[in-house]
């Protein structure tokens, strides 16, 4: 698997160093962060090969952004929005999918909300939040797709070999 080197490291300033004060919500900015910088861009490796073309315009015909996240999945995260933008407007959903720190921020705070061991292992970790990620909080023990798993698997694998944990 290609590592996605300055993609990677887009990544993280887009995630890390860019101002959480242009992220808002009705219910505060994400503050508590339980997934790491790596296990994201694993979990976007996995979803959408970081494409960040791979945007939506409508969001009933499926899943949006490079974390290629639902609406639902999206409310049930707290409807983060981008630039103040009322969580209720026509688009809110779409640009905050579409934007990779705003879907960043609801990937954290959806697995704040549905944080478990989906794969028994006595450990809430990256596998657990790629389970939770793809099948929901409700289900995570359930079976993984397996590109998804494999792709996730390989770039885990990957950071391990580099030294990364």
């Amino acid at each position: 698997m290609k590592m996605p080197g300055l993609f990677f490291i887009w990544f993280l300033c887009i995630c890390v160093c860019l101002p959480s004060a242009v992220l808002g919500n009705g219910n505060g900015y994400v503050l508590d962060k339980p997934v790491t910088e790596l296990c994201l861009n694993c979990l976007c490796e996995a979803l959408s090969e970081c494409n960040a073309t791979a945007i939506c315009v409508n969001p009933k015909i499926g899943t949006c952004g490079i974390f290629r996240i639902t609406n639902d999945y999206w409310v049930d995260a707290g409807k983060l929005t981008i630039n103040g933008e009322h969580p209720d407007t026509e688009y809110a959903f779409i640009n905050c999918a579409n934007d990779p720190h705003c879907a960043a921020d609801t990937i954290q705070n959806y697995m704040k909300q549905f944080n478990q061991d989906c794969n028994g292992d006595g450990e809430m970790d990256c596998h657990d939040y790629a389970r939770i990620h793809m099948l929901g909080g409700f289900s995570c023990e359930g079976e993984l797709p397996y590109f998804y798993q494999s792709k996730f698997e390989e770039c885990i694998e990957n950071y391990q070999e580099q030294g990364f944990e």
